[in-house]
């Protein structure tokens, strides 16, 4: 067993949430190390969808996935947390009062007072459609998530699906791409209205294509798509030309190693207490859209909430014996120093 790294605060998840716990762990003096599955900083927003606008972070009228991402690390910094990319906490032991021990899948050790999770939904996956040969494309020419629309530019791009996404990348990337068809299975979509009525308009005016059916087979070379062979919901079947395509299916929430910790779960979520969005084993705490509790709104601006409320009571865990005095950053000397305000 390696030498174990000791923190105050453990934070599992490198997303929005507990990139700002970091900030208000921060201001009260504790010291933090991440641990994310993905190979970057900011979870959802930076793996599926950063460049989509977000609207609804207070005080940002519109902000990107990256954008947030960028600017939530910049507010960070002044308190050095530590990250370790692309490893998964396997195992967590209790071996003291209060001290953990969490051990990651590359065998790194971690013993620390509090432990955060701040997992999203816990580990998502595209869901794949059931078309034969499609590995042979996905990466190359078969997307499940948009990381540069640049990408796109120019391309005959076929969009599979009813949601949100399907819709929103619909017409983000219309302006750019050479052609967009957007198939879904039936006239019937699960996005929101107005982008419904935004897409319809752009079919109307010539200047995209709406197809109804599934895709049944791919056709191209060394990973190169050419085509899409589509049955339509009258058992026709037509030939649909395109280079990329982008199926949005969904996505498998797996919940990992979390369900081995003896925390309780409740439906692949842990449930919390309101106060300071403990779970049921002191010290360790869950923020974001992997807790669940009487009348939870999975937003971004309730997770930096619940962050706020969990650095409070997690204070007592790494300083028992000191008195924690509630400043705010607008008036204390002692809160602009250690953000490096002059």
């Amino acid at each position: 067993m390696s030498d174990a790294i000791k923190t105050d605060v453990l934070i599992i998840g490198a997303g929005p949430c507990g990139l700002f716990a970091a900030f208000e762990l921060g201001l009260l003096d504790m010291k933090t190390h991440f641990v994310d599955i993905l190979d970057k900083v900011g979870g959802q927003c930076a793996e599926l969808y950063p460049e989509k606008p977000i609207y609804d972070i207070p005080g940002i009228p519109q902000v990107s996935g990256q954008g947030l991402t960028d600017a939530l690390m910049e507010q960070i910094k002044p308190f050095h947390p530590t990250f370790h990319l692309g490893e998964m906490i396997e195992t967590v032991e209790k071996v003291g009062d209060p001290l953990f021990r969490c051990t990651t899948d590359a065998g790194k050790v971690f013993e620390c007072k509090v432990l955060v999770i701040a997992a999203g939904g816990g580990s998502f996956q595209p869901k794949r459609p059931p078309v034969p040969g499609i590995e042979a494309y996905e990466g190359s020419s078969v997307h499940y998530a948009v990381r540069k629309m640049e990408t796109f530019r120019d391309k005959n791009v076929l969009i599979v699906g009813g949601g949100d996404s399907a819709l929103d990348w619909t017409l983000n990337l219309h302006p750019i791409a050479k052609r967009i068809t957007l198939l879904h299975r039936r006239d019937d979509f699960r996005a929101a209205p107005h982008s419904v009525e935004q897409m319809r308009a752009l079919v109307a005016a010539g200047k995209m294509d709406l197809r109804l059916g599934q895709v049944t087979a791919l056709s191209g070379n060394e990973g190169k798509l050419s085509g899409a062979t589509v049955k339509g919901n009258d058992n026709s079947v037509n030939e649909i030309t395109c280079d990329t395509m982008l199926p949005f299916f969904g996505l498998t929430m797996k919940l990992g190693p979390v369900a081995n910790w003896g925390i309780a779960l409740e439906n692949n979520l842990v449930p919390v207490e309101t106060s300071a969005f403990e779970t049921n084993v002191p010290g360790i705490f869950a923020i974001g859209d992997i807790n669940t509790y009487p009348g939870k709104i999975k937003l971004i601006l309730c997770g930096f909430h619940e962050g706020a409320l969990m650095s409070q009571k997690a204070h007592r865990y790494v300083y028992p014996e000191k008195r924690l005095v509630f400043q705010y950053t607008t008036s204390s000397s002692s809160l602009q120093k250690k953000l490096g305000v002059n």
